[in-house]
C-alpha cells in the first residue's frame, strides 16, 4: 500500500495512460476512476479483464499521483511476452 494520504489526479482530469486486456491479450485504451485508495479500470468490449498496464509507454505522462505529490510508477499486472 503506497498511496500515502490517498490518490489524486494531478490535473483534476480523468486518469490517463491505462490499458486493459481480456483473455485475447489485446490491450485497448481504458477508462480509470479513483475510488478511495483504488483505481477502477474498465473498457468497452473487455468483459473479463485479465491484465492492466499503466504508463506502459516511453512517452507516457500519466496524471495519477498520491496526495503527497508523488507520481505513480508505471506498472503491469501481466507477465506476457511482448509480441
Amino acid at each position: 500500500d503506497h498511496v500515502g494520504d490517498g490518490l489524486v489526479s494531478r490535473d483534476d482530469k480523468s486518469q490517463t495512460h491505462f490499458t486493459i486486456a481480456g483473455e485475447d491479450r489485446k490491450f485497448v485504451e481504458a477508462s480509470a476512476t479513483i475510488v478511495g485508495n483504488t483505481v477502477v479500470v474498465h473498457a468497452a468490449g473487455v468483459k473479463k479483464p485479465t491484465a492492466v498496464r499503466f504508463g506502459w509507454h516511453q512517452e507516457a505522462e500519466p496524471n495519477l499521483s498520491n496526495k503527497n505529490g508523488l507520481p505513480a510508477s508505471p506498472f503491469r499486472t501481466d507477465s506476457w511476452k511482448a509480441e
